[in-house]
């Protein structure tokens, strides 16, 4: 069973957005608004696999099978977003080469 992991709002952009002078998505989102809750949500599933190894560990409940893929939820959702912002980076990068 895939896990769902999502990017919020980031699925939304097109090309359509990026010859406006503005720093706001289509939708009309800020850019940070839409990085805010990327992170909001990769530390939200690292709090909540936190949350299931202490209670794994201290004998309250869960089992170890749900307590593993808290963890490589965790570990998966953070990989993604550090994958986002290689190449949020590298474009940035590639923008300020350009010769105007």
């Amino acid at each position: 069973m895939p896990l769902p992991i999502s990017l919020p709002a980031v699925a939304h952009l097109d090309s359509s957005s990026f010859g406006s002078s503005s720093t706001q998505a289509v939708g009309g989102t800020p850019f940070k608004n839409v990085l805010d809750s990327a992170i909001q949500e990769v530390e939200g599933a690292h709090a909540t696999a936190n949350e299931s190894i202490n209670q794994f560990l201290s004998g309250e409940g869960g089992d170890l099978h749900s307590t593993i893929l808290a963890s490589q939820r965790a570990d998966l959702e953070f990989q993604m977003f550090l994958q986002v912002r290689n190449k949020v980076v590298s474009a940035y990068q590639e923008v300020m080469k350009m010769q105007m």
